[in-house]
């Protein structure tokens, strides 16, 4: 094939990887990245292509279409899919900090797949310290996912890692991976020995990673080689792990009035004064929320700490209608009240306007508690995630005190 033919091949690719890309939906977080990440490779083999004076094979190799290939087959292979190629940070095993890329988070956040587009005769050769100087291992990458997910627990459990092989593993570095409880998705093939003579294999030709071999140290040694017409196995990605349950829920001060709202009971066919209640009024009509906190309160253990607890008292006090506190009352005597114990992680945030002591109280209790937390604060749970730190949270939506100003309030007709 020429060049010219390969440099079409290659444009018609990325062309139709990107036209995949953008039917991905739209709320998967890194969609854009992944789309642009595929305009820069169609930009890149445009440019080759208005310059075939210096058009070079090695510039169609170097291109990363085989691992946005990779990335696309797993986010359309698995369920649940919330990213694609999110960054998460951790410390490793010196406590530096680091940073990682996961190509896919499916099943809602339980299961971190890293997609590998690279021949299985490369990777096991770089396993056996035959690669690039300096090229990490894929067992030495999957130390690093595994170190990380320990790190970013979901729900409180740790995020399941997957290393999706779409050219194929050796056995010995699939069994590896395993060992380490790395799944792994793809081609299992055999690998045979081979002897070499001077650094260079006998029979067949030289792998094209096998480039740095010390040479005439030693005049014969036993080599490998990947097979992979020899499949030992097919493996698809593991099933869904499930949504874990938490035994317990912690009320934030947002939770705690939208429970007791007068909107939530029944009070929604109003328009008010104030903009805001009116259009929560409409939401409450279309969408109840007292049903949706019900449902993740049911059988659970309810908490809240102090922090949430007093503020709501002097919201409630201040705002609050008789029907809204007895119901406050009734609420409280359902709840466990701690004292406000946040963790480690939620201390370690930099205060900012939506970071402020009042939330790092409420949420870092809750996590010390292990708890899910109940919440309207959309701003917070945002602003931790983007300082690194991802609560675990059911998002409702606000509902505010209304019923000491329903006087004023007029009915609708809908």
């Amino acid at each position: 094939m020429s060049l010219q033919d390969m440099l079409r091949e290659r444009m018609d690719a990325a062309e139709a990887l990107y036209q995949r890309a953008e039917q991905i939906d739209g709320a998967v977080e890194g969609r854009g990245k992944l789309c642009s990440k595929l305009r820069a490779e169609l930009r890149f083999l445009r440019r080759a292509d208005g310059d075939q004076v210096a058009l070079k094979a090695s510039h169609l190799n170097s291109t990363n279409l085989t691992h946005l290939r990779a990335v696309l087959d797993s986010a359309e292979s698995l369920e649940g899919v919330v990213a694609v190629l999110r960054v998460f940070s951790y410390r490793d095993a010196d406590g530096r900090a680091r940073t990682l890329t996961v190509d896919v988070v499916g099943d809602g956040g339980r299961t971190w797949v890293k997609s590998v587009g690279r021949k299985a005769e490369a990777l096991h050769n770089i396993w056996e310290g035959r690669g690039r100087y300096g090229a990490k291992t894929i067992v030495g990458q999957a130390e690093d996912f595994a170190l990380a997910s320990q790190q970013r627990p979901l729900g409180y459990v740790h995020p399941r890692v997957v290393f999706a092989f779409y050219n194929g593993v050796s056995e010995p570095v699939a069994r590896r991976l395993e060992e380490m409880g790395v799944a792994v998705r793809g081609d299992v093939v055999a690998v045979d020995a081979v002897v070499t003579e001077g650094g260079e294999e006998v029979d067949g030709e030289d792998d094209e990673e096998d480039d740095d071999d010390d040479e005439g140290d030693e005049p014969e040694s036993v080599d490998t080689r990947v097979d992979r017409s020899t499949v030992l196995a097919s493996l698809a990605f593991p099933a869904d792990a499930g949504p874990e349950e938490c035994g317990r829920v912690n009320l934030d001060i947002t939770a705690l009035i939208a429970y007791v709202s007068s909107l939530s009971h029944g009070r929604c066919r109003l328009a008010f004064r104030e903009p805001v209640l009116t259009e929560q009024a409409a939401q409450e009509r279309l969408r109840p929320v007292l049903p949706v906190l019900e449902a993740v309160m049911a059988d659970k253990e309810l908490y809240a700490c102090r922090a949430a607890v007093d503020d709501f008292q002097t919201i409630l006090n201040t705002l609050g209608g008789p029907g809204e506190k007895e119901r406050a009352r009734l609420l409280l005597g359902r709840l466990r009240l701690v004292d406000d114990r946040p963790s480690e992680r939620a201390l370690a945030l930099a205060p900012s306007a939506k970071v402020n002591r009042r939330s790092l109280l409420i949420f870092g209790t809750g996590d010390r508690l292990r708890a899910l937390t109940l919440t309207a604060n959309a701003r917070f749970v945002r602003a931790a995630a983007n300082q690194g730190v991802r609560f675990s949270v059911f998002v409702h939506e606000p509902r505010a005190l209304t019923e000491g100003k329903e006087w004023r309030a007029t009915p609708v007709q809908t």
